[in-house]
């Protein structure tokens, strides 16, 4: 059988297609394994930060018999409302609704490790006012960006879980941080809750 001999020029060529075939499926290849780890690393800040939260709300859980004369409560109230009317459509900005008293006891624990985590050291830019609380263990997808407050960086974090309705402001003032709680009702984003700005200064 004869060889058949091919200019050196083709073989160079047939040699680069090859290679550029062999990167682009290297390339396709790794594009879902970079999603599936920044995929994987949110679920596992999420589950870092429901672990916590759940530890806190436990702390903050009412006795056994605070919890059954609360729930007597609500049930006498719902049978003596006559006839229930339609939830009305909600705003572009809604009020805040009033937290229970597990919630507002959940807040001052979260207040109090965000400001000491804060406290001297402050954040200048909103993305190290970020980077921190995500040290903090309070996922990335959790903290919304606000308009600044006088220059300064402003964060709302979601910490709703189940039927909760917590929230917290974060403002950034000069080597510490204001945290103020607040209701942010279900099927609405935090950033979508209106406040009255505190002008007081920083507690922590």
């Amino acid at each position: 059988m004869r060889s058949i001999l091919l200019p050196k020029s083709l073989v160079a060529a047939l040699g680069a297609v090859a290679l550029l075939g062999l990167g682009a499926q290297n390339a396709t290849a790794a594009q879902p394994s970079a999603i599936a780890t920044v995929a994987a690393s949110d679920d596992s800040a999420e589950a870092r930060f429901l672990e916590f939260a759940d530890l806190i709300s436990q702390s903050c859980a009412p006795r056994v018999f605070d919890g059954v004369a609360a729930l007597s409560s609500a049930s006498l109230a719902a049978t003596a409302t006559a006839e229930p009317t339609p939830d009305p459509p909600l705003p572009v900005l809604v009020d805040p609704v009033p937290l229970s008293s597990t919630e507002q006891c959940a807040a001052q624990r979260h207040q109090t490790r965000i400001g000491k985590a804060f406290s001297g050291a402050g954040a200048a830019t909103y993305d190290e006012m970020r980077t921190k609380l995500t040290k903090l263990n309070y996922p990335a997808a959790r903290i919304h960006r606000m308009p600044d407050f006088s220059g300064e960086p402003v964060a709302r974090l979601d910490l709703r879980v189940g039927a909760e309705q917590l929230a917290l402001e974060v403002t950034h003032i000069g080597n510490g941080v204001m945290v103020e709680a607040f209701g942010a009702p279900q099927g609405v984003s935090v950033t979508e809750v209106r406040l009255k700005r505190q002008l007081d200064e920083p507690s922590f």
